[in-house]
This record gives C-alpha cells, sequence and structure tokens, in this order.
C-alpha cells in the first residue's frame, strides 16, 4: 500500500517491513558497521523528462548538464556520482517513458544541500518543469552507506521504492524528513 503525498510530512523512526514487497531492502546495520566508522549519505533522485533527451524542448537541461555535473564534483562534500556515459542513467519507467536517474554520494547532508540549493544547480531546479513532468511520490531518496559504498541504480530506485511505499526511516528518507547514520530520526528540516 503506498502513502500519500501528505502523509511524508511525519518524520518518525519506523521499523522495516518483513514482507516480500520490500524488495531488496534489508534493514541498516546500524551497530558496528557505523560506531567508529564513516558513513556518507548516497541520494537518487528521479525524474521523468517531457521529451527525449536529444529533443529541442530538452535542450536547456542538456546544455546545462555538463557544467552542473562539474560544478558538483568540485562541490565541498561531494564524494562520487554515477555516471553512464551521458552523466544520468536512462532506465525505462513501468509505464515505458524514459527516466532520469540521478545517483550521488555525499559526505553529509549539509554538503548536498549546499549543493542542490545554493549552486548554480539550485538556479536550474527551479526551471524543471519546463522538462520534466511533475511527479506525485517523492523523488529524492537518501540513505546512508558505508565509506566507499556505490550504489547502484537498481539499489537506488529500490531505496526510492522503498520511502514511497513505507514512509521515511533509516532504511530510505526524504529531505524534510531525515536520520542519522545510526538511525536516529532528525525530524523535518526547517
Amino acid at each position: 500500500m503506498s502513502r500519500s503525498s501528505a502523509e511524508f510530512t511525519v518524520c518518525r523512526s519506523s521499523r522495516p517491513a518483513s514482507s516480500p514487497s520490500q524488495g531488496s531492502i534489508r534493514p541498516v546495520n546500524h551497530g558496528p558497521a557505523y560506531a567508529g566508522g564513516v558513513a556518507e549519505l548516497a541520494q537518487v533522485n528521479v525524474a521523468v523528462p517531457r521529451a527525449p533527451l536529444d529533443d529541442p524542448v530538452m535542450s536547456g537541461f542538456a546544455n546545462a548538464f555538463d557544467a552542473v555535473a562539474r560544478l558538483a564534483e568540485a562541490a565541498p562534500g561531494f564524494v562520487w556520482r554515477l555516471d553512464a556515459g551521458s552523466g544520468h542513467a536512462i532506465v525505462a519507467s513501468d509505464g515505458g517513458a524514459g527516466l532520469v536517474v540521478n545517483v550521488s554520494v555525499w559526505r553529509d547532508y549539509r554538503s548536498l544541500h549546499e549543493f542542490v540549493y545554493r549552486s548554480a544547480h539550485g538556479r536550474a531546479l527551479l526551471r524543471r518543469r519546463e522538462w520534466f513532468a511533475r511527479t506525485p511520490q517523492p523523488s529524492t531518496a537518501l540513505w546512508w552507506v558505508p565509506d566507499g559504498g556505490r550504489p547502484g541504480v537498481e539499489q537506488a530506485l529500490a531505496r526510492l521504492r522503498y520511502l514511497r511505499d513505507h514512509g521515511p526511516s533509516p532504511q530510505a528518507f526524504s529531505l524534510l524528513c531525515r536520520f542519522t547514520a545510526d538511525g536516529r530520526p532528525l525530524g523535518r528540516r526547517r
């Protein structure tokens, strides 16, 4: 059962579902793996383009992508990003339309936030409705990975599905409702 977007405003710790619908998500080990170790913040965001990436409708996005990707790579706290040739992985969505998938890893939330909202990326983000269709469910999911963890597209999309199906938890959380690497809720970002 999916939650409506209104239900994502509550931030609370929840235990992962034990049902088969959980997919490949397993409970995060919040014990020794993070005690004294380093965790990095993984993020996935997805968007449904209004047209193929080589269509003139998408030219603003396509033209800005390389510069914004270079900016991300130079940003304080940036660790890694998925690069599938074009910089984004394009996968087929359930409806058959193309889906732009961006996966990256950051040192911490503050670094990710600064890049997303306070750089040239933020200016491009303001134009997203020109290039991408609205999505009623969360289009971004965050989760902690051990130092050196590099999530693939399948793992990232599984985290997003988990967030959509179960709401924010240490396994997958939103930009507004975050958790620490050891699973403690941080509450809503203001």
